[in-house]
């Protein structure tokens, strides 16, 4: 069969070849003229989403995590895929800053007050919409603004990005804390659903600045928060 009449494999497919090793097409026919960092890190990425062994995944990854450091390479400046401490820390000062200002407004109270008045049965409607605002508008500023490519591993169930659910519960953390110590949560003896509606309010806040302030300063470095938890365990195992 001639070269001519070898059918192409699309991107993202890759073969096995008779060894069992993994074809991804790096070899010097797959049209990509003057490859650079960047191409690395694309074949990089369609080596992990096939490759089926959990240690052999992660070593692509840690590999992945390396390039991305590199100078020279677009992913330094705007790529993320490591979660760590500090992105941890990040995320609580943006909260904090952004939260800070509405502690004091008394507007809050009369906002949560409504969110406990309107209701559809037993349901707080404006109050579970809030919640829902509060998760969708973090989701769209890390993964959906396009402030930088924050990338997606090892989601809870699948589907769930662990940085999403971090950046919420360091957020409400901010705005619950804030609130009990500064004397706002219990102030003029609110309902607990008043109480509860208050916190959501400066969280819309403090969630809004923990996302800027996680990804914003780019890929932070340091060991990610998963891997050092997984190391964690092991010495727990090893002792």
């Amino acid at each position: 069969m001639s070269r001519d009449d070898r059918p192409e494999r699309g991107r993202g497919e890759h073969r096995r070849g008779d060894d069992g090793s993994i074809d991804t097409g790096t070899d010097a026919g797959d049209g990509v003229e003057d490859p650079n960092i960047d191409d690395l890190l694309n074949k990089l990425d369609s080596l992990e989403a096939i490759v089926d062994d959990d240690a052999e995944r992660e070593k692509v990854r840690q590999t992945i995590s390396l390039v991305e450091r590199m100078p020279g390479s677009r992913a330094f400046t705007s790529r993320i895929s490591t979660y760590t401490g500090r992105d941890v820390a990040e995320s609580f000062v943006g909260g904090i800053l952004l939260s800070l200002p509405l502690l004091v407004e008394d507007g809050v109270f009369e906002i949560a007050e409504w969110f406990a008045a309107t209701t559809v049965g037993p349901v707080p409607v404006f109050l579970t919409l809030n919640v829902a605002f509060v998760v969708a508008v973090t989701a769209g500023v890390l993964y959906y603004a396009d402030f930088r490519d924050v990338r997606v591993h090892n989601p809870f169930l699948g589907v769930i990005p662990r940085r999403l659910v971090a950046v919420l519960l360091i957020s409400f953390a901010v705005a619950f804390s804030t609130m009990l110590l500064w004397g706002r949560l219990h102030e003029a003896d609110p309902t607990a659903l008043e109480a509860f509606g208050r916190v959501t309010v400066i969280w819309a806040a403090a969630a809004f600045g923990a996302s800027l302030g996680d990804i914003l300063p780019g890929q932070s470095e340091g060991t990610g928060l998963g891997e050092r938890i997984g190391e964690i365990g092991d010495s727990f195992r090893d002792d």
